[in-house]
């Protein structure tokens, strides 16, 4: 053991004893110095600790970039609110690569030349600084101050799970300390271990404001020097107890004395009981230190104690999974079971809890796990906090599940709760709802119109979302005249940040482009060769077809606009870019095949219809057909051979479907409105019982107990427009020059608002620049298309005729 002991001491850093001589010199620089310093350290390192991911919408804006915290005192502010995604647990290198000691371990503590230890930050913190950024962030104050650690309260239990932050030490003065670091100072090398942690734990009670003293103070850093000596034989409980004090401490989470407590707590993992485990996490978490090796140890030791965990181990457990941002695959299954099981005994803020930290860590249950969750949250629904609440709703979305009841009562809800609830919180709400396409007016106009007195605590982030929601789910400005303004000059006070964070303003754009918003200054900005390059230099393809779909808006809806635009290169690109992957994906769909196909029979061949992108900044495609100013058809896909430009398909064509169809009203009324009189229609037709020939029932259940015969003339009616609609469009389009341009939209569940005929924001404004561009805009609805599939050749050749020529 000895041997092993001084093995792992011997082991130097680089450059320790010129940090050596550094360390010396800290006691000498004036306390605010000192303070400042850390403070922007502090920020410059952790700010480039950054996480992405993307929302479940059909089409998302890109994905976003997150900043951590790592004070302890944060958690009682809204940091955790912000969290949105997982993001990669960041860690200096130097303890990742291995489990030895990275801070040296002298074995003559009493000798002059070594009796410190070098308390100043990591050189390579300070010459790592993100060059990314060239900004002074403006820091947000808090509009409301949230307890992200509330569960705490809901069991006595948790006392030895977690360290209560509100629960601090009573406060001793200076003058208190020093006798302590004479101490310290006089025995030296003859200290235990009991010494050590006794002398840790009683100077962490001085009061907060004295502590950049004592930090700096080489009698303190001494002490820390020998805590690392007696680390092998610190027992469990004074390893422990040394670990809380470094909270109080508030020593800097970049601290290398960290380093060796985190190597030594895992190698003592197997030897710690669960709840101990888990308090060490906790502990880390109110450092401010990502542990994620640490983090394992506990995630296998948990396999091995499964049956020790209740409710709150478990809930405990989740957060601290959601505080590392990673679950491990094969704890996912236990951890759902374990919540299946104890899911009844939750408290409120324990459901927001577990919410969060599945959220965090983007672990996905099984469907109807989450909707047992959410059936729990919603029991005591009045009960939950404003935290806990969001938190439920921040699961839902990353789950993508339309919880109908849960989203009902959240109508009720969150208005009565508006007033009270931060920014951030209402950005999650209606973010949530834009996600699920749940569009509830008393919702948004509740949170338009409480936010207007929030903008001074919005970041860049917030508004971005908060625009991009309510464009989604369109939101008009007429119906809150404050609401968009607001937002628009929270962008421009947050300019700044676009420089790091770009996607935001171009998801803020996006939003505003929806509901037909465009603050000049701000596109002028997007759209410049500046902020193009600042967007694209990571190649990122989100912000390529964000910028494309910005640039599309803007050249259809400001036709006088004299301002910059994407140059015609990315343009073609991203087009291309954009239709190479429709190709392999949305065209290929049953449902576009099928009207595509009909729609050429309907018109006499492939030449009259085209399936492309017509507006390819729209990210869609449609079926193109073009009309004379008599309802011919007229040739739009040049690229096609060259076939009959007849009208009426050829009898090889509809071989296959003259073999009798169902004998429906509407098919009837449609035959008879094509001819002139009834008797012709009464000589072509011959309806026959034919019980063997049933179809299945339909989605109505109705069953056809009889067939139709076509003819020549009932084909000529089903795919030629009569004498009367020729009339028509004839003089619908008398005064137009070329051809009808008609854009054929598949329609899917996905472009409108749940259980609404409401467009989302997207497909609303395809629809408006299709008109301005010169198209008429045929719709075929997601069920009307469904059903119609299931139906023979000739009902559908009947119904894209309505569609087509009705709609002229």
């Amino acid at each position: 053991m000895a041997t092993r002991v001084l093995c792992r001491r011997v082991r130097f850093l680089p450059g320790w004893r010129k940090r050596f001589t550094q360390a010396q010199l800290i006691h000498t620089k004036p306390k605010e110095e000192i303070t400042d310093e850390e403070e922007n350290k502090k920020v410059l390192e952790h700010q480039d600790a950054s996480f992405r991911g993307e929302y479940r919408l059909h089409y998302n804006p890109s994905s976003y970039h997150h900043v951590t915290r790592n004070s302890a005192n944060s958690h009682s502010q809204t940091d955790n609110y912000e969290e949105e995604q997982c993001f990669s647990a960041q860690a200096p290198s130097c303890w990742q690569q291995s489990n030895c000691y990275s801070v040296s371990c002298s074995r003559h503590l009493s000798s002059s030349k070594n009796t410190l230890l070098d308390l100043a930050f990591n050189k390579a913190s300070e010459t790592e600084a993100p060059s990314a950024l060239s900004y002074n962030r403006k820091p947000v104050p808090p509009d409301v101050k949230v307890d992200t650690r509330a569960f705490l309260k809901c069991r006595p239990e948790y006392t030895s799970l977690s360290l209560n932050l509100t629960q601090r030490p009573h406060p001793i003065e200076w003058v208190d300390v020093l006798p302590l670091l004479q101490k310290v100072s006089v025995l030296k090398g003859r200290m235990k271990p009991f010494d050590v942690s006794q002398f840790l734990v009683e100077l962490s009670k001085l009061h907060p404001d004295k502590m950049p003293l004592l930090l700096s103070d080489q009698r303190f850093i001494m002490l820390l020097r020998y805590s690392v000596e007696h680390l092998r034989i610190f027992s469990e409980l004074q390893l422990l107890e040394v670990l809380q004090s470094f909270v109080w401490l508030k020593i800097p989470a970049s601290d290398t004395v960290l380093d060796v407590f985190e190597a030594e707590l895992r190698c003592q993992a197997n030897q710690l009981t669960l709840h101990q485990l888990l308090l060490a996490a906790d502990l880390w978490r109110c450092i401010g230190r990502q542990v994620p090796q640490y983090l394992q140890c506990l995630y296998d030791s948990v396999h091995l104690h499964v049956g020790q965990v209740g409710v709150p181990e478990l809930v405990q457990l989740l957060y601290i999974i959601g505080e590392g941002r990673h679950c491990p695959k094969d704890l996912i299954r236990p951890v759902e079971q374990l919540l299946m099981r104890h899911l009844s005994q939750l408290h409120p803020e324990e459901v927001g809890t577990v919410c969060l930290g599945l959220f965090k860590s983007q672990t996905s249950l099984s469907e109807g796990a989450v909707t047992r969750i959410v059936d729990r949250a919603l029991s005591f629904v009045t009960e939950m906090g404003d935290f806990a609440m969001v938190n439920v709703l921040k699961y839902l979305r990353f789950s993508y599940l339309y919880h109908r009841t849960w989203l009902e009562a959240m109508a009720q809800e969150v208005p009565r709760r508006t007033h009270r609830m931060g920014v951030q919180g209402l950005m999650h709400v209606t973010l949530t709802c834009s996600a699920l396409h749940y569009r509830n007016d008393s919702i948004l106009t509740s949170v338009a119109e409480s936010i207007p007195s929030l903008v001074p605590h919005c970041r860049s982030k917030d508004s971005s979302k908060l625009l991009w929601a309510f464009g989604t789910l369109g939101f008009l400005p007429i119906q809150s005249p404050g609401f968009y303004p607001s937002l628009i000059d929270a962008l421009r006070k947050r300019k700044a940040e676009f420089q790091r964070y770009p996607e935001h303003l171009l998801t803020g754009l996006l939003g505003l482009a929806f509901v037909s918003q465009f603050p000049e200054d701000l596109v002028t900005l997007a759209l410049s060769p500046e902020f193009v390059y600042l967007s694209l230099r990571n190649s990122q393809l989100e912000l390529k077809k964000d910028m494309f779909t910005l640039d599309g808006a803007v050249a259809l809806e400001l036709p006088q606009w004299k301002g910059p635009r994407l140059s015609d290169e990315l343009r073609e690109e991203v087009a291309e870019m954009l239709w190479k992957f429709a190709q392999s994906d949305v065209c290929l769909k049953p449902e576009v095949l099928e009207a595509e196909s009909a729609l050429q029979d309907l018109l006499g061949g492939d030449k009259f219809v085209c399936k492309k992108m017509i507006l390819p900044h729209t990210r869609s495609i449609d079926l193109e057909v073009h009309l004379d100013a008599n309802g011919q058809p007229v040739p739009v896909n040049l690229l096609c051979p060259k076939q009959s430009a007849t009208m009426i398909p050829s009898p090889q064509s509809l071989e296959k479907i003259n073999s009798g169809v169902p004998v429906t009203d509407k098919l009837l009324a449609q035959l008879i409105k094509g001819k002139n009189t009834t008797d012709s229609l009464a000589s072509s037709v011959k309806v026959t019982p034919t019980p063997c020939q049933r179809l299945p029932p339909d989605e109505g259940g109705r069953l056809f107990d009889s067939i139709l015969d076509l003819t020549n003339d009932m084909i000529e009616t089903l795919t030629k427009p009569s004498r009367r609609d020729s009339t028509h469009q004839a003089s619908v389009c008398q005064g137009f020059k070329g051809p009808i341009k008609i854009a054929v939209q598949i329609s899917s569940r996905n472009h409108y608002c749940a259980q609404s005929q409401q467009l989302l924001g997207l497909h609303a404004m395809k629809r408006r620049h299709l008109k301005i561009a010169g198209y008429r805009v045929v719709e075929l609805s997601h069920l009307e298309w469904s059903s119609m599939l299931r139906k023979s050749r000739a009902e559908k050749l009947g119904y894209l005729h309505c569609k087509i020529y009705d709609n002229l």
